[in-house]
């Protein structure tokens, strides 16, 4: 009998190998990420290097806005979209909104004075006010009379 389940055996472990083969593979691979998706992961992994980076290396737990701000400045596109992608990878990985070093008011000041800086570099006031518009446009006609006069 020893011999018989010894081949009972052989034979299960050899008709149970594509069984487990077709189990380990999935039946259907998973949906490419989006753009946006694998844009935040990669934003997500980079900034999780620069916290490791930092000496004494920094945990999520221990990650305020000073970080964040630190990394901003290191960080170049629009740097928007990059706050919305890392705001939510940070709540994705565990983290509460809260407690959300993304979200700070810091980080919205920040974001609001490089718009700032970047309209005036491009001579384009950040607010604009349609009623100075108006004026301007109302205004042309007269100036362009008065300096053909």
């Amino acid at each position: 009998m020893s011999s018989e389940r010894l081949n009972d055996s052989a034979e299960g472990s050899s008709r149970s190998t594509p069984q487990k083969q077709q189990q380990q593979q999935p039946a259907a691979a998973p949906p490419p990420l989006s753009r946006y998706e694998s844009q935040k992961r990669r934003d997500w992994n980079t900034f999780g290097q620069y916290l490791r980076n930092q000496t004494p290396p920094v945990s999520l737990s221990q990650c305020n806005c000073n970080h964040v701000l630190d990394f901003l400045r290191q960080a170049w596109g629009s740097l928007d979209a990059l706050i919305g992608r890392l705001r939510a990878a940070y709540e994705e990985h565990g983290g509460s909104p809260e407690t959300n070093p993304f979200g700070n008011g810091a980080i919205r000041v920040y974001l609001r004075e490089v718009k700032e800086c970047q309209s005036k570099a491009r001579g384009i006031p950040y607010k604009k006010k349609k009623k100075k518009r108006n004026q301007i446009k109302a205004e042309d006609p007269a100036k362009s009379s008065k300096q053909a006069a």
